[in-house]
């Protein structure tokens, strides 16, 4: 029986997963789903995102990966244990992504029901590069502040799974009071892009357009350096009713 929301993910991850796009081969990347307040349907470790079916999502129980990340003591056997543990299906022999604690916290989130994780080649350029802070700070041109927001949660290299989740949720809090909305972007320095929203085309949409700001940084970085916007030029654009419009129907 189809179930429309995993109908959904699988679509959004074989677009992320093309090889043409270079945002995602082999087993790169991870995408989520939130089903209910208590579920989501999360990629499987190993599997490729462009040729995914089905059969390459998990469901897991949302709360019992939400509780290893208040635990402190808790390292790579109780992760493994957790992992295990969280799966609806007790016969279920595949693995859930080593990313799936960063997934839930962000599920966790009643506006955020899709997240998209990929490693797109020139946005890493970037965050592979010595002015990876610098490059994902700022914002170069209008349609990058309609898709992507006003600016992008910046992490530093953190080992993958638990204590990337944990770095994560920390910043994502900061970021929350800060600016008091949901980033759309989170960029991580030497690993990649994760983006989230209410729809499988809000996360296209801020992918497609990192990647093509990406481009132009890494073009503008080697004809002098980049041109930023001015913090008064962002924010009339984020702040615009008919650019609010826009982003609706961008996301729709």
């Amino acid at each position: 029986m189809s179930e429309p929301l995993l109908d959904q993910l699988i679509d959004l991850s074989r677009y992320l997963g093309d090889p043409t796009r270079g945002y995602a081969i082999l087993g790169e990347g991870n995408t989520s789903v939130r089903i209910d307040a208590e579920h989501f349907w999360v990629k499987a470790s190993g599997t490729t995102m462009g040729t995914i079916e089905a059969s390459g999502f998990v469901k897991v129980h949302h709360p019992t990966v939400m509780a290893i990340l208040d635990d402190p003591s808790a390292g790579d056997e109780e992760v493994t244990r957790v992992l295990k543990a969280c799966l609806v299906d007790p016969a279920e022999t595949k693995r859930p992504s080593v990313e799936t604690m960063l997934h839930a916290l962000l599920l966790a989130y009643p506006e955020i029901r899709f997240v998209g994780h990929t490693h797109p080649v020139y946005t890493n350029m970037l965050l592979c590069s010595k002015v990876a802070e610098e490059a994902t700070a700022g914002r170069i041109f209008p349609d990058q502040i309609v898709s992507m927001g006003h600016k992008s949660v910046f992490i530093p290299y953190v080992d993958p799974g638990l204590p990337l989740a944990r770095e994560v949720k920390r910043r994502v809090e900061a970021y929350i009071e800060a600016e008091g909305v949901l980033p759309k972007a989170i960029v991580m320095k030497n690993h990649g892009l994760i983006v989230v929203g209410d729809s499988p085309k809000a996360i296209t949409s801020a992918t497609d357009m990192s990647e093509k700001a990406s481009r132009i940084l890494v073009g503008a970085y080697s004809v002098g350096g980049p041109n930023w916007m001015t913090p008064e030029d962002v924010s009339r654009i984020y702040t615009r009713p008919d650019e609010h419009y826009r982003r609706s129907r961008i996301a729709s």
